[in-house]
């Protein structure tokens, strides 16, 4: 989630055809444009088609909306107490769960996939270790949360009809086993998310290969396990991102020991009110797979990560005194014979059971959409091939 928003915050918009002046459009997105060349009418109609990005919140869009004398004080009071004592504290859980994993993985190499060089994580070594590094990531990630403000966490344990149907005769009996799902499917609202997930179930993410080797945050990741995709290798025996995550989710399955893999197979975050189509990646090890759904209430600030810059979203997060997240858990999706045939059937089954569950709302477009909308919001000209493009 991280690498796809640094793309859209520092991704060059496409040049007009024709080798035409294209220096607006190598402007970053989601900048305040003196200009805007997109009318407030053609802004209407671009809002209508991508909802699923629209921010509604006190902040208004981009973040920038008009703010109340009162809320500007607040705001104010916030930014010279409660964020540094915030900053400083989370900082110290990071370099202290760091040294955790160094302590832990002292003397031991990272366990390699031989078929994928690039891939190396400690996530499958056992004993003491792996308690240790588990038990305090899950601790660290909720005492994290707590200090961002969400004291509370809401879960709900729901068995839909749907659900049931869809689990294979015999697996009633056949105990825990056979509810071990391949994958954690969950919708993408937040970089949030990933701090529910890890003090939940401390799961493996898919992140750029880059993140391995930022400080502090590197080593973390490993330890997790992290699926680490480098999508412009061009090696013969590069699997690529599906191959990767369908190994992963079908060793998830079959091994007890292996870990636990969450994917977020939308692509992209929303503002939490629509669910956008469903990648294959997940389904194509015709696993069961387990849906979370994840809700961010709010009354000012929305902590969806949607139409407004990271900075100002991290700012404006660390200044709202109470934040809230509420966790719906579905039961493990088994998938039927014709689901494991066709994986876009089986991931568009799960997408609506999710939808329906979560009372999301299903939206048809993706992130070349997303893209087209936060160009608008900059004042950027959208070419109209760019809602054609697909995304990897």
């Amino acid at each position: 989630m991280e690498s796809e928003l640094k793309d859209l915050n520092s991704q060059p918009a496409s040049k007009p055809p024709g080798g035409g002046d294209g220096g607006k459009d190598n402007r970053p997105l989601l900048k305040p444009d003196p200009a805007p060349s997109v009318s407030a009418e053609e802004l209407r109609e671009l809002e209508k088609k991508c909802a699923a990005y629209v921010r509604s919140d006190a902040y208004g869009t981009m973040g920038r909306g008009d703010l109340s004398f009162k809320e500007k004080l607040l705001l104010g009071v916030a930014v010279v107490t409660l964020v540094p004592i915030r900053v400083v504290v989370i900082m110290t859980l990071l370099v202290f769960y760091y040294l955790i994993c160094r302590i832990c993985t002292l003397g031991l190499s990272p366990n390699r996939d031989e078929d994928e060089g690039e891939q190396e994580d400690y996530a499958h070594m056992g004993g003491w270790r792996r308690a240790v590094i588990v038990w305090c990531g899950r601790s660290l990630s909720r005492v994290m949360l707590f200090v961002l403000g969400f004291y509370w966490i809401s879960e709900t344990y729901r068995i839909p009809d749907s659900a049931e149907q869809s689990k294979p005769e015999g697996k009633e009996e056949e105990g825990e086993e056979a509810e071990k799902p391949g994958a954690i499917i969950s919708n993408h609202v937040s970089y949030l998310d990933i701090l529910y997930h890890m003090s939940s179930s401390f799961p493996s993410f898919v992140a750029k290969r880059s993140v391995a080797k930022l400080p502090l945050v590197g080593l973390i990741s490993k330890c997790l396990g992290c699926v680490y995709v480098q999508r412009e290798s061009k090696s013969s025996n590069f699997k690529g991102v599906a191959g990767v995550v369908t190994d992963r989710v079908r060793e998830a399955h079959q091994n007890k020991s292996a870990p636990q893999i969450m994917l977020f197979p939308e692509g992209t975050t929303t503002n939490g009110d629509f669910l956008l189509p469903f990648k294959t990646g997940a389904f194509l090890a015709k696993a069961p797979v387990l849906p979370v759904i994840l809700r961010y209430p709010y009354k000012r600030f929305s902590p969806a990560w949607d139409s407004i810059s990271g900075v100002r979203h991290v700012i404006f997060l660390l200044c709202q005194f109470a934040n809230h997240i509420e966790v719906t858990r579905l039961p493990v999706y088994y998938p039927s014979q014709e689901e494991k045939d066709d994986p876009k059937f089986y991931a568009d089954n799960v997408r609506r059971l999710m939808a329906s569950e979560g009372s999301m709302t299903l939206s048809d477009i993706g992130l070349a959409e997303k893209r087209v909308y936060h160009a608008a919001l900059n004042g950027n000209n959208c070419h109209p091939s760019v809602l054609h493009q697909k995304d990897d």
